[in-house]
C-alpha cells in the first residue's frame, strides 16, 4: 500500500541540520526534475522580492517567505514529517505513532510536493513556500514539470500494492494513474454529515483523512484493492461507502458527523 498526501501550505522551519542534499532524498528518478524546480525558485527569489511575492501569491506581510526560498540550497533540513504542519499532518501525529506504525509510515506514506515531487516522511528537506498552482519564471507551471517526471516514481514507490490516493485537487494535476492502475487505485472523499444533509467540509476533511493515515498504520493491515481497504476502514470505526469503479479508481466516501 501506498498514500498519496498533499503538502502543507505552512511549515515549520528547521532551526539547525545539515543543508538540502537533493542526491540524499528518495526517488532518485526525480533528480533533474528537483533540480529544475529549485533552480527556478531560488533564482526567482533571488532577484527582485516584491516581483517574486507577486509570482507567489505572497502578501505583503510575507515577503519573509520570499527570502526563505532565496537561501533554501543553504536551509538547515529536518525530516518531512517534521517540517509538514497543519491539520493533515496534526491529525497523522507521525511523532507519537508507535514504533511499529512509524516504521510502516516511512514505507507507506508519500508526501506529493510542488518542489521535490515525491517526497517520504524521513526525507530530510527544509521548509519552503511554493504553492502547486504555480508558475515559475523559465520553467513553466509546476504541474507540468511534475506531469511529465513523477508517474514513473509513484509507480516504482507503489510496486503492486494499492495506490491511496488522498491528494487535494490542486496536487492529483500533478499526476494521475493510467487506466490499468485504476484498478487498484482508491481515491478517499469525506463527507460532513448533519441533519440528512451531506457536504465537504475542509477541516473535516483534512482532519479525518490524517486520522485515517494513522489508524492504518496503528492497524498494520495491508489491504490490496479499494474494497479490501473499506472494510478495515470499516472494522476500524468509519461509515464507509464504496463507489463503482472508473477509470480514475474507485472513490470511498468517509462520512462524519462530528470532528
Amino acid at each position: 500500500m501506498l498514500i498519496l498526501l498533499p503538502p502543507s501550505e505552512g511549515k515549520t522551519a528547521p532551526r539547525r541540520g545539515a543543508p538540502l542534499d537533493l542526491a540524499a532524498l528518495s526517488s532518485p528518478v526525480l533528480t533533474e526534475a528537483r533540480e529544475r524546480v529549485l533552480d527556478a525558485l531560488v533564482g526567482l527569489c533571488s532577484g527582485n522580492a516584491a516581483e517574486a511575492a507577486t509570482v507567489l501569491d505572497l502578501g505583503p506581510s510575507q515577503v519573509d517567505l520570499v527570502e526563505r526560498n532565496a537561501l533554501l540550497r543553504d536551509a538547515a533540513t529536518a525530516r518531512a514529517d517534521h517540517v509538514y504542519s497543519g491539520v493533515v499532518y496534526d491529525a497523522l501525529g507521525a511523532a507519537t505513532l508507535s514504533s511499529a506504525a512509524k516504521r510502516r509510515a516511512a514505507s507507506r506514506v508519500a508526501v506529493v510536493s510542488s518542489l521535490f515531487g515525491l517526497v517520504r516522511l524521513g526525507d530530510r528537506i527544509p521548509a519552503y513556500r511554493l504553492s502547486g498552482d504555480a508558475t515559475l519564471p523559465r520553467l513553466g507551471p509546476v504541474a507540468g514539470v511534475w506531469r511529465e517526471a513523477l508517474g514513473p516514481a509513484v509507480v516504482d514507490a507503489l510496486g503492486k500494492g494499492l495506490l491511496v490516493d488522498l491528494r487535494s485537487t490542486t496536487y492529483v494535476a500533478f499526476w494521475r494513474p493510467d487506466r490499468e492502475l485504476a484498478g487498484r487505485t482508491a481515491t478517499v472523499r469525506v463527507l460532513h454529515e448533519v441533519d440528512g444533509k451531506r457536504k465537504v467540509v475542509s477541516h473535516f476533511n483534512k482532519a479525518t483523512k490524517g486520522r485515517i493515515v494513522r489508524a492504518l498504520m496503528e492497524d498494520g493491515r495491508d489491504p490490496r484493492t479499494p474494497v479490501a481497504l473499506a472494510d478495515v476502514l470499516r472494522d476500524l470505526g468509519w461509515t464507509v461507502e464504496v463507489g463503482e469503479p472508473t477509470t480514475k479508481g474507485t472513490q470511498l466516501d468517509v462520512v462524519v458527523s462530528e470532528l
